[in-house]
Formats: structure tokens, sequence, C-alpha cells
């Protein structure tokens, strides 16, 4: 065996010690990852990493996810770079088909779900908190909070699948003009290599078509979550609005209590959140047997992860020239407020259908409490409300 592969086996072994032990959101997991890959193994510098994390936060697409898989295509190319993204996100993405696959068996056997009561205002006080942290970090302007507060209304009265991506092409568009406001860099020509954007598209028009000719439901889920994943900016907090809104009121292939029972399992594992959209593609498929609902969750699965993938092969390699242009630079501001404004009224619609109670309004509130002041993991939040429930079921 080649010097060259047992450092590719090694690096996976790595990939996979991470996919199982990183809690907390991309900015919990760029610490481990700067412990594994930096500081114990050296595969990449400190200045790298930073770099690889800087670009993958302003491109669709789950950001700790694209860095891990970047680091992978930066080491050995296209093939250990796919390696890299499925043992990342394995791990995840089994126990939440599992999670969805038990929520259809239970309602097929009438059992009923209340002892998931206390998840779900839980899971919607980690939105809430989500939202605070995102807006805290990222706006900073008054551009940007007036943006932030217009996505937030708008996001809440138009809730179809097609408003997000208008708002954040919006949103982007307004604060490019601020691009005078950036520093001047020496610009150098921009060599393009199109092959991942020709893939990316040709994947989202054949996926669509194919889609709509066949009706075949596991089609279905991969394009519409190809489409989505080719559209969130700001990680896993953002794809619960756009998710919520196209599953659970526009199509109406989950209810809200499956929908935030689900969000709330995700918070309590380890690797990417966007793990999430295997849970809604196999409890989409909850009239079929078990086989469709596994392919659902897969389907679903694929389609949310290859987008940030295919994007991260393509800018990658001409990324240190295309930053030196400051209207991209500038664009980021509006995008990362709008996308504030998207997180902030999620919080508000996922209350909705909770009954509202002293009860839910105190776990909402004491969930936010919890993360504003302690330091307790939100896994351990999770695990005590689901306990919790079925004592007191």
């Amino acid at each position: 065996m080649s010097v060259r592969r047992v450092r590719y086996l090694i690096f996976l072994r790595d990939v996979l010690i991470l996919s199982v032990t990183s809690f907390g959101g991309p900015t919990a997991h760029l610490a481990l990852i700067m412990d594994m890959m930096v500081t114990k193994r050296g595969y990449l510098s400190e200045t790298d990493l930073m770099e690889l994390y800087a670009l993958c936060q302003i491109l669709p697409g789950p950001t700790s996810t694209q860095t891990i898989t970047a680091i992978g295509f930066k080491i050995g190319g296209p093939s250990l770079a796919y390696l890299t993204l499925l043992i990342w996100a394995l791990p995840a993405l089994t126990i939440m088909i599992s999670m969805g696959i038990m929520v259809n068996v239970f309602q097929e056997m009438d059992i009923s779900l209340s002892f998931l009561k206390f998840i779900q205002p839980i899971a919607v006080g980690i939105v809430a908190y989500s939202a605070y942290r995102i807006s805290s970090s990222v706006v900073s302007t008054r551009t940007g909070f007036f943006l932030m507060i217009i996505s937030t209304m708008a996001s809440y009265i138009f809730r179809t699948p097609w408003a997000f991506p208008i708002m954040l092409l919006i949103g982007g568009s307004i604060t490019a003009f601020k691009f005078k406001q950036q520093p001047l860099e020496e610009k150098s020509t921009i060599k393009i290599n199109w092959s991942n954007f020709i893939l990316w598209i040709s994947v989202l028009v054949f996926a669509a078509v194919l889609g709509g000719v066949t009706q075949y439901l596991p089609i279905r889920l991969f394009e519409n979550f190809y489409r989505n994943g080719s559209l969130i900016f700001g990680g896993g907090q953002v794809l619960v609005p756009l998710l919520y809104t196209e599953f659970v009121e526009f199509k109406g292939w989950l209810t809200s209590e499956e929908f935030l029972s689900g969000y709330g399992f995700v918070q309590a594992l380890p690797g990417p959140v966007f793990s999430f959209s295997a849970y809604v593609g196999a409890v989409s498929m909850n009239n079929t047997d078990i086989p469709q609902q596994i392919l659902g969750g897969v389907m679903a699965a694929a389609g949310v992860f290859l987008p940030g993938t295919f994007f991260i092969f393509f800018v990658s390699r001409f990324w240190e020239d295309l930053k030196k242009y400051r209207m991209v630079k500038a664009s980021l501001e509006g995008i990362n407020a709008v996308s504030s404004g998207m997180v902030i009224a999620a919080a508000f619609f996922l209350f909705e259908p909770i009954a509202p109670t002293t009860l839910n309004y105190s776990l909402m509130l004491g969930t936010m409490c919890l993360m504003f002041f302690t330091k307790i993991p939100t896994p351990l939040i999770i695990l005590v409300g689901l306990i919790t429930g079925i004592i007191l079921k």
C-alpha cells in the first residue's frame, strides 16, 4: 500500500472521529476541525483553514460540511473529497433516517407522539437563540439592520418557497452598491474552470425534468432539496424556514409536530445540521414501506449536500482572484442580513402551531436563557426534554 493511500486512510479516520464528536454547529465544528486537522495532523495551516472557512461562509450550503470537504479536496482531489463528505455526514444521516422511520412506524401503530411534547417548544427556543446569535454577529450597519427587519416581515408574510431566494438576491444586490466602502485591491484576470458549475446546473435541470415527468416522490424530494441546498446561505438554521414553508405549509408532507420533533432530534446529534434533511425525506415517505422511506431520506440528503460540494469545487479554484472584487464582498452584507431575518421569522412561525400554554412559553424562554447564560450543551437540553416527556407521558 502506497504512502499516499495510507495518508488518505488516516485522514478519513480523522474525519470519522470528527463526525461522531462534533457538536454545536459550524463555529464549534471549526474549533474541533482546527484542533484535529491543523494542530494534531498538520494537513494544512491555520491560515489556509480560515480562508477555506471564509470561502464556505459566502457560498450556499452547509458551512462546516463544505469546509471539511474542501480540506479533502485540497489533500486528495475530488475522489477523496466525496469520501470525506460521505464519512462526515453518514453517522448523523443514519440516525436521522432511523428517527424518521420511527416516527412513521409510531403513526402507523397509532402510538401517540405526546412524549415529544417538550421537544417542540425547546426546538423553537433553539431557533430563537440561533436567530439572535446570527443577527448579532453578521448585522452591524444601518443598511443591514433595515434589510434584516424587512426580511423578517417579508418571510413571515410571503410563505412560499420562491420568496426566499428572491429576497436573498435583492439583499445582496442592494449592498453590492456599497462596494466603494470596501478596500481597493489589485485585480488579476480570473481563469474559470466551468466543469463543476455545469455539473451543478445540469443536475438541477435533469432532476426537475425527471421529477416533473415521473412524479416519483424520491426524485421530487431530491429536486426539492437540491434546489434548497443551492440557495441556503448561513448554515442549518437558515434551512429551517425554507423547509418548514415548503414541506409543512406549502406541500403538507409533514405536520408541524413531526417537523419540530425532527429539528429537536438533530440538535442533539454530532455532525452537520443539514442531516435534518434525511429525517424530512424519510417522514415525507410515510405512506410507503421502510425501504422506500430509507430511499426518501437518502435522496433528500444527497440533494441538500451535493450543491454545496459542487460550489466549493467550482469556486475554490479561482477564489483568490474573485475575492479581490469589491462588489462581491459588499453583497455579502445584504445576503447575511436577509438570512438573519429569515431565521428570526422562522422562530415566530414555528411557534404558531404550538399550544400557547404557560408551560410551552416557559420551555421556550427557559431554553433561550440556558443557552444565553450557561454552557450547558444543547444535546443535554434536548435529552432532558425527551426523558421528561417520556416520564410524564
